[in-house]
């Protein structure tokens, strides 16, 4: 994610990468393959997707500030025409095992619907005093670490890091008690409380796993 971010992609397209990387390893032996190839293959491949094409020299090269960050830069030179076509390969490799299936509905429009909806149904205070919108893109760009996109449904992962973010603030949603049903379950209908905890637990799981490595 974050040599896509250095690469300068976009949110969807790194969403897309992130999703590719953890749906291929879903699929196959962790042991089977090189995580950091993976890794810039589905940066290579979403780019297709997404089109925001990114030249595999870029990638090569960024990756490899990120992942040896005291190691100097690639050369032009054999090991460096090799990993270039060692990302060409791979990238008909995870077409194969991923059945061509590398298109995904994503959480973000929905979370931008549910955004404006919201302000719409707070004060004006309420809203600018509380980081809501920022706090609710970040959890989203966080929730990719993990394989949150495979399990849940876009629009159930889009609810679940804006309730998570006005349980964070203590922000109440006015006439939530009078209401027929619940806030969240007015954009999801299908959804229900377990489901928000499910997701809001492994979104926290993610961040106590960042915080346990060394």
């Amino acid at each position: 994610m974050e040599a896509g971010v250095k690469l300068g992609m976009r949110s969807i397209p790194i969403a897309t990468a992130c999703t590719i990387y953890h749906k291929f390893f879903c699929e196959t032996n962790l042991d089977a393959y090189d995580p950091y190839l993976i890794a810039m293959s589905s940066i290579y491949l979403a780019g297709k997707v997404e089109e925001q094409h990114l030249r595999t020299r870029y990638i090569i090269n960024v990756s490899n500030r990120y992942f040896n960050p005291s190691g100097e830069s690639l050369e032009l030179d054999s090991h460096f025409w090799e990993l270039r076509d060692s990302i060409v390969q791979c990238e008909l490799l995870m077409l194969r095992v991923l059945r061509f299936q590398v298109s995904f509905q994503h959480p973000h429009k929905y979370l931008l619907h549910y955004l404006v909806s919201l302000k719409n149904w707070l004060n004006r205070h309420s809203w600018q005093r509380t980081p809501v919108a920022i706090t609710a893109w970040a959890l989203l760009r966080d929730s990719y670490h993990g394989g949150l996109c495979l399990r849940f449904q876009a629009q159930h992962i889009a609810v679940a890091v804006l309730y998570l973010t006005l349980q964070v603030y203590g922000v109440k949603v006015p006439a939530e008690v009078e209401a027929a049903k619940p806030w969240w379950q007015v954009f999801s209908d299908d959804l229900t409380k377990p489901i928000i905890d499910n997701i809001v637990s492994e979104l926290i799981q993610i961040y106590t796993m960042d915080t346990e490595i060394p």
